[in-house]
């Protein structure tokens, strides 16, 4: 597909660009959640970023909405916070490839090496009605169906097969991707033969309930596909359509990203340290009012011993963090008794000195990441983080 218009957005700009689009690509555009889309005069709109960041397709107009993240940091953040045995070196990119490509060519990767020792199989229980004796018989479901007729037998067996939840997950992403207008020519024919080599497995339909599936010994070679697919199938959509109707979007939102990545990484930091609660319940009233859920509290036994809030927001040049921030994590310390809290931040210049609230034992803590960095020096971030909580906050 040739691109005859593109808009370039940061996460940020909510002034935008104005272009000329007819009623039904303005439609499409605005429902697939990455950018709103006002009307100006003479048929143009203003498309500007709505706090969500990706890329969308919608006939010849290409989207797309850049965030502080690389789109391989991105792909990174998403999986590993879904599995943090997702390694960066899973994801695939080079230097200029966009979203799309980031994506498609991991997915490929990931299911290429996950095949390479043959198509997973599994055993899937069946339920049918034969005239032979295979597994056992549902005696119930015989008598309540067929009371006093012997055949065909109601029977639960084991089936032997490819199309077992993980092939499901993979194919579905695979076939997610192939409606995607944007892709290179190799990247297509390659993802069309994944999905020749998964014959005989059934896509999960994406807007049921997935098929699920447990780490095993026997499907670790497919967990890294397992974890870009379902990233896949929980971000990217399509429409199919006429002319500028079709739409290809891949959408997510940063702050959900960011909460997720950072609870993880923060809880594999504490690995082997005590208990690690994302959104912990704790209320600032007696009686259990003002309710409140901190995105990571760690305990020892049952006494809460650090909390963290992660906050994707940029530093205001003027006045630092917003202020907020700051009599929540107050609100947090309080209602847990402790007398540290940390506010994680995704971008910055965050001071060594903690904020000490005044007539109080509370000191608050304004950690930032760079999420420019590459993922590994990330993560490293995070566990200095840990390590510095550990230091000042948690009992000798």
């Amino acid at each position: 597909m040739t691109v005859q218009s593109r808009v370039q957005l940061d996460e940020l700009d909510q002034i935008g660009q104005i272009r000329a689009l007819d009623d039904a690509t303005a439609i499409a555009l605005q429902a697939s959640g990455l950018v709103d889309v006002r009307p100006e005069r003479d048929g143009r709109w203003r498309i500007a970023a709505r706090g969500r960041v990706g890329s969308v397709v919608v006939g010849e107009l290409d989207v797309m909405v850049s965030s502080k993240a690389s789109p391989a940091s991105l792909l990174f953040y998403l999986a590993y916070a879904k599995d943090p045995g997702f390694r960066p070196e899973e994801v695939s990119a080079h230097a200029g490839d966009d979203l799309w490509a980031t994506v498609a060519e991991t997915l490929i990767r990931t299911c290429e090496q996950a095949m390479r020792g043959g198509v997973l199989q599994g055993y899937r229980t069946e339920d049918d009605s034969l005239h032979v004796v295979r597994g056992r018989i549902r005696v119930s479901d015989q008598l309540a169906r067929r009371p006093g007729i012997p055949l065909p037998l109601e029977v639960r067996f084991d089936e032997y097969t490819v199309d077992i939840a993980e092939n499901q997950i993979i194919r579905a992403a695979i076939r997610q991707m192939l409606r995607v207008p944007r892709l290179r020519d190799q990247a297509r024919r390659r993802l069309s033969h994944l999905d020749g080599r998964l014959d005989g497995v059934t896509p999960a339909v994406i807007r049921r309930r997935r098929p699920t599936w447990l780490p095993t010994r026997l499907n670790r070679r497919y967990a890294p596909a397992l974890r870009v697919a379902e990233v896949v199938l929980d971000n990217q959509s399509s429409i199919a359509g006429s002319g500028r109707a079709t739409l290809a979007a891949f959408v997510v939102n940063m702050a959900t990203v960011f909460e997720d990545f950072v609870s993880t990484a923060i809880r594999e930091a504490f690995r082997g340290q005590g208990t690690t609660r994302a959104q912990y319940k704790v209320h600032l009233g007696e009686g259990s009012k003002v309710p409140m859920k901190p995105d990571v509290v760690q305990l020892r036994g049952n006494q809460p011993v650090a909390v963290f809030d992660a906050k994707y927001k940029l530093e205001d040049p003027k006045g630092g963090y917003p202020n907020a921030d700051v009599y929540q994590m107050l609100a947090y310390c309080t209602a847990l008794q402790l007398p540290t809290g940390w506010l994680v931040y995704a971008v910055g210049d965050a001071g060594k000195e903690p904020i000490r609230v005044a007539h109080t034992d509370v000191q608050v803590f304004q950690y930032a990441l760079d999420l420019r960095d590459h993922p590994v020096a990330v993560l490293a971030q995070i566990r200095e983080l840990v390590s510095s909580a550990i230091g000042t906050a948690l009992p000798k």
